[in-house]
């Protein structure tokens, strides 16, 4: 069996973006409909391509993965490693815009019987 002997490169090159002007998910902190936590690790939250984010709850029951703002579907945000969000951390304001059922019945009446990648 063979140990290591020195931390790998990978928990400790962590590159530093915060003062260059690089793009990188902001990691919202809440749902914008209900304003749930979505901390940096959660699970649940669920991001469009233009980073629109809601929690999983909300884009299954009441937007029926369809982005109330572009028309486009979701997918799970990845999570940032620990390591990484120390140099590079996640947002801290909060985008609270509570979807009008109005809105979302269009936006499914649109969108929902076309497949997110054909939108």
């Amino acid at each position: 069996m063979r140990y290591l002997t020195e931390t790998p490169r990978f928990l400790t090159d962590v590159p530093d973006y915060s003062s260059e002007n690089v793009s990188m998910l902001a990691l919202r902190p809440s749902c914008e409909n209900c304003a749930k936590a979505l901390p940096p690790d959660s699970v649940e939250a669920m991001i469009c391509s233009f980073e629109c984010t809601f929690c999983a709850g909300c884009v299954d029951s009441v937007l029926s993965n369809v982005c109330p703002n572009c028309g486009g579907g979701f997918e799970r945000r990845p999570v940032r490693p620990r390591s990484a969000l120390r140099k590079n951390p996640a947002v801290t304001t909060e985008t609270l815009k509570p979807v009008e059922p109005a809105v979302a019945q269009r936006m499914r009446d649109k969108f929902e019987h076309i497949p997110p990648a054909q939108r």
